[in-house]
């Protein structure tokens, strides 16, 4: 369902209690995962109820609940009224700090961590109702159960694990002597107080809870504490669980039949969004989980079109495919849709950059949804301020971000009496460096060349294979080789796995460029130069004015889609290793991502796949997503190979399902012809 109609149940509800069994407004409580579904809740329940009646019930966020009461009752769980609220930055901070204590330590062992990564262990940690005494203890039973079964389920405690542990209570007893909660304390300290002291409770008669597939332990707990009426409605999707990665438990469903006893299950079963046909597909695709609640859906509009199922030699094939199909789609439309009304959903971000580059080159423009460019992100930039280092020392900024990438101690300070010596005697703050290094210059301080030499090492290695005439490809791998780079992402990084996903697309497009450099206009550039012209271009025209943003294709990955809905969506790379994911720990997780990927589609619907793709710079064979090919065993007839042909009933269809008026047959004609005369001056250009 859609955040709307998850709102409109609840409000239905809220509504129903209030004005069918005379329950007082200040005795229910509605809990979201929101603000703005709060506010859209309220919205809806003033129409039907009144402000006032509204004002009286109690709705907002877990956090913001939480946070109302401990400022009212604090005392009773050891918190003074006037407590701070501490957010992620200040958090991040704190962690820096206790940080540098292990620093030593650290050094010696060669491990550079990130708060970020510290921070991240510690409210997943919280997430499960876990202090530092518990995690400790779960870090030692994970260790003792991987050595009596010899198998590992996940990745065994590391250092880090523990270095976060430690820190853990550190930071804990910081915020308490602060008079601090962060977040997720807002949460454990909320089930601490409703449940050691039900009076603060009392006057909740009814829990309404949305989007409970995503809750984790401790909201679970939060609700059982709440609930001590035992009287709860809850509005969730076990299929559209995808979070499993931010600590959701879709366990919580199961378990809330066992612990609320006579438990009734309403099954919303009613799709608004989407035609049968892509329903029943997505329907098909879930189903194949045999744990899973069953359930059913139909819908309230037409059959309409297959979706199309395609595969394509390469992804360049696909991209391409992608980037025209959507202008065709356009034209057959005749206005009804445009370039907004597309999204392209992936599993992971680094299958954005072919689609990219294919809808640049279509002249069509696009839009990250919450995330970067590819060559925007921080993983790409990283290792491209080496390769830029090497082609131009005299670029300083890139010096900046390389120096630290992996972590070496070297401070702003030292950085800034480098700069200034550099602008003193007219020379590259690298040049400077490397002075100290060979001893021309007086160096900064007595830690510094030894801090300095391992980094002027790597470049000067860099600079040797370049002037070799290394390609650009072999050069990223000697970077990622010469500082560790899946390691320090795997220790800075919670989400390093997709980053190295990335860094491996970097490579493959690395390897493209040095086709291209084959080329005779482009004789006078080094392998190097070319490639890095090559990726500051494709970044081209990144910048323009937001105002149009709502008219450019997205893409977007399929987590962040959840809750979203597209006229048409295209989903490519559903191949075995992406769906499901190769590094996942959670198959049928992986699963229920393509059906929320796939359920976003308003209208029209596109999977698409390769026979071969390139990764890492390597050519690997592909096969069909085991998701899909099941599918397509059981009932051939759910997809279809054949593109969209856009007859008028076709067309009427669409235009019904997004409530639109019908396309101009006229205006169809002339973008179709229009088209085709383009297509047809392209070819004879090529």
């Amino acid at each position: 369902m859609t955040m709307t109609s998850v709102c409109q149940v609840l409000t239905s509800r809220i509504a129903y209690l209030i004005l069918t069994h005379s329950i007082p407004p200040s005795s229910i409580c509605a809990v979201t995962f929101t603000n703005k579904a709060a506010k859209e809740m309220k919205e809806r329940l003033v129409k039907l109820l009144g402000k006032q009646h509204t004002s009286e019930v109690r709705m907002g966020t877990f956090h913001a609940l939480c946070a109302i009461f401990l400022r009212k009752y604090g005392k009773l769980v050891g918190l003074k009224e006037n407590f701070t609220i501490c957010d992620a930055d200040e958090s991040k901070k704190i962690i820096a700090a206790l940080l540098k204590s292990h620093k030593a330590i650290l050094e010696e062992k060669g491990i550079s961590v990130k708060e970020s990564s510290i921070l991240s262990i510690i409210s997943r940690a919280k997430a499960k109702g876990q202090d530092s005494s518990r995690l400790l203890a779960h870090l030692r039973s994970k260790i003792l159960e991987t050595k009596r079964t010899q198998t590992v389920k996940s990745a065994p405690p590391n250092d880090i694990d523990y270095l976060a542990t430690d820190i853990y209570e550190q930071y804990e007893k910081i915020l308490r002597r602060n008079n601090a909660l962060d977040f997720d304390d807002l949460l454990l300290f909320g089930v601490k107080l409703f449940s050691e002291h039900q009076s603060t409770v009392a006057w909740c008669k009814h829990l309404l809870v949305d989007e409970f597939q995503d809750t984790n332990t401790t909201q679970y707990e939060l609700m059982e504490a709440l609930a001590s009426n035992r009287c709860v409605t809850i509005v969730g999707d076990p299929d559209q669980s995808i979070y499993g990665w931010r600590s959701a438990e879709i366990g919580n469903l199961a378990k809330m039949r066992e612990s609320f006893l006579g438990t009734e299950f309403i099954f919303l079963e009613q799709n608004y969004r989407s035609t049968a046909a892509i329903l029943n597909a997505s329907l098909a695709i879930v189903s194949q989980d045999k744990t899973r609640i069953q359930k059913s859906l139909h819908t309230t509009h037409p059959v309409g079109m297959a979706p199309l199922l395609r595969f394509f030699p390469t992804e360049h094939a696909e991209a391409t495919f992608i980037a025209v199909e959507i202008k065709r789609v356009v034209a057959h439309m005749g206005g009804v849709l445009s370039w907004g009304d597309f999204v392209v959903l992936l599993r992971f971000n680094a299958l954005s950059r072919t689609i990219e580059s294919a809808l640049q080159k279509e002249g069509i423009p696009s839009k990250v949804l919450g995330g970067h460019k590819f060559f925007d992100r921080l993983e790409i930039k990283n290792i491209l301020a080496y390769l830029q280092l090497v082609d131009n020392p005299s670029f300083n900024p890139a010096l900046v971000r390389a120096i630290n990438t992996p972590s070496r101690g070297i401070g702003e300070k030292t950085l800034q009496e480098i700069s200034s010596r550099a602008e003193k005697i007219k020379l590259s703050q690298l040049q400077v460096i490397e002075g100290i290094c060979d001893n021309r210059f007086p160096d900064i301080r007595p830690a510094g060349k030894h801090k300095f030499a391992p980094f002027v090492k790597i470049v000067r290695s860099l600079r040797d294979f370049a002037e070799q005439g290394t390609s650009p490809g072999d050069l990223i791998r000697h970077v990622v080789e010469f500082i560790g780079y899946e390691d320090h992402l795997k220790k800075t990084q919670p989400d390093w796995e997709s980053r190295w996903e990335n860094v491996q697309e970097l490579i493959t497009f690395a390897s493209e460029v040095e086709n291209d450099i084959l080329k005779p206009d482009s004789f006078q550039d080094t392998p190097l130069r070319s490639f890095l012209q090559a990726s500051m271009l494709s970044s081209e025209g990144d910048n323009q004015s937001e105002d149009d943003n709502k008219e450019k294709v997205t893409i977007s990955t399929c987590h962040a889609a959840k809750g979203l809905e597209w006229p048409v969506v295209i989903i490519p790379a559903v191949e075995q290793g992406t769906f499901p994911f190769h590094r996942t720990n959670d198959v049928e997780e992986e699963r229920r991502l393509l059906y929320v990927a796939c359920t976003r589609a308003q209208s029209l619907l596109y999977l698409l796949h390769t026979i071969k793709r390139k990764v890492a710079g390597e050519t690997k064979t592909k096969e069909l997503s085991e998701f899909v090919s099941a599918v397509t065993k059981q009932n051939p007839t759910l997809f279809t190979t054949l593109k969209p042909r856009f007859e008028p009933p076709d067309r009427a269809v669409i235009s019904a399902v997004l409530g639109r008026p019908l396309p101009d047959d006229i205006e169809v004609s002339y973008r179709v012809t229009e088209l085709s005369v383009f297509e047809s001056i392209l070819y004879l250009a090529t």
